[in-house]
């Protein structure tokens, strides 16, 4: 495959999203624009991200490591970094001839230019600082315009501030609280639906600049040429959502636009389990490269190709660090979630917007009793992971497995925690 002939790559990723869309089977949600790419390409029903939190959720979608091996294991404004020598996505697409730019919202790094794009735009609305979706995609769309994205393959990676909180009204006038729909997770309470009314307000404002990206793209003609992948960090910034490993906080959407090239790719929304290290791996396939050994997710190009290639039998999720230390690891699979807690805490750990949000206000305080130390849940029959099964006689084996299956990923992977407690940046050597 010569350079000429790559496909252009283009990333949006959105903030504290999770599935809450209408193509994920929300109802009521206005994110038309998003469901649209879902019907015109593959929508992971069951995609799931490292981690919880953003700055390593951003880490292991951007070099298809886990944050415990690429060193982001906390947030990147209280001084994770990079380890010396981890490659981003825009690294190994650079020996495969593309150009690549970052509009908006990256939060892996202090310093831009370790991230190894050619261009970084940082898109700030000026009126709030926040890297909002209108204001980046107003200047990823005029780089798209530009004549030099016909001559040479592009990776645009588009992110937005957007849907973290707050939800000020004047800027995401909110929906009708009476028609949001309650996840089973949640209260179902005024405070929740007013929370809820707010947050798919901001959803429709980053739903319509996505739009108007695609509409871009197809009016430059580059859909032909163009993968369009579509994902968000982690969970929604509810409670029992973003910062905890159950489903609400770890799955997220995971959309992948082929390009219009005539090619029989596939187009469908498919359960095959997948993961935010898979992305990278996939994404340098696709672009006619070769997975270095050091990339700990899968490649899902073949298939997406229409290839019958197996999937992943399981997917792993870990937190580390957000708001303080946090240390617990996770292992997924169709049926089954295994969680092991490394330290003695409440149920929840609200992260700081979350504790002073509406939904919050309206909880109680039922998620401060304490944490077991091992959690199994059986997600066929439990999928809100309410009933801990861990202990159960009956299903020894299958605790027995699990355990055995995430401590060997551990140890592949080289997690820190198997060593003891994990210190924070500032007193690392």
């Amino acid at each position: 495959m010569t350079s000429s002939d790559r496909p252009n790559i283009v990333l949006v990723h959105w903030h504290d999203l999770g599935t809450h869309l209408g193509t994920y089977g929300v109802p009521g949600v206005p994110s038309l624009a998003v469901d649209q790419l879902a019907a015109e390409g593959v929508r992971f029903d069951q995609a799931f991200c490292a981690t919880p939190l953003c700055s390593p959720a951003r880490s292991a979608l951007m070099t298809g490591r886990y944050p415990h091996s690429n060193g982001i294991i906390g947030l990147q404004h209280r001084g994770w970094e990079y380890a010396d020598g981890v490659e981003t996505l825009p690294m190994h697409l650079r020996r495969l001839g593309y150009h690549s730019a970052n509009f908006g919202m990256q939060h892996e790094s202090a310093n831009p230019e370790r991230l190894g794009y050619d261009e970084v735009h940082d898109a700030r609305d000026p009126e709030t600082g926040w890297q909002r979706a209108d204001t980046v995609v107003d200047e990823a769309a005029a780089w798209l315009r530009a004549p030099e994205r016909r001559q040479e393959p592009f990776l645009a990676v588009v992110g937005f501030f957007e849907v973290h909180r707050p939800y000020p009204e004047e800027l995401y006038p909110p929906d009708d609280p009476d028609q949001v729909a309650v996840p089973a997770f949640l209260p179902d309470n005024a405070h929740t639906r007013a929370d809820l009314a707010a947050f798919q307000g901001s959803i429709r404002v980053a739903d319509r600049a996505t739009g108007r990206l695609i509409q871009t793209l197809r009016d430059e003609g580059l859909l032909e040429r163009t993968w369009i992948v579509f994902t968000t960090d982690h969970g929604m910034a509810f409670p029992g959502g973003k910062s905890t490993l159950y489903d609400p906080g770890i799955r997220i959407s995971l959309i992948m636009r082929p390009p219009d090239d005539g090619a029989a790719y596939r187009r469908e929304a498919t359960d095959r389990l997948a993961a935010h290290v898979d992305v990278l791996p996939t994404l340098l396939e696709l672009g006619g490269g070769k997975v270095p050994d050091e990339i700990q997710g899968i490649s899902h190009a073949a298939w997406l190709r229409g290839g019958d290639e197996p999937g992943r039998a399981e997917v792993f999720a870990e937190k580390t660090y957000h708001d303080a230390y946090d240390p617990m690891r996770a292992v997924r699979t169709g049926r089954w979630k295994y969680i092991r807690n490394a330290e003695p805490g409440p149920r929840l750990v609200l992260p700081q917007d979350i504790e002073a949000s509406p939904t919050r206000a309206g909880m109680g305080d039922d998620h401060l009793a304490p944490r077991p130390d091992v959690e199994l849940y059986d997600l066929s029959e439990d999928p809100w992971e309410r009933r801990n099964l861990a202990g159960t006689p009956g299903l020894a084996s299958v605790e027995g497995e699990l355990a055995t299956t995430l401590e060997r990923w551990q140890q592949e992977t080289g997690d820190p925690l198997l060593a003891g407690p994990i210190p924070p940046p500032d007193s690392r050597d």
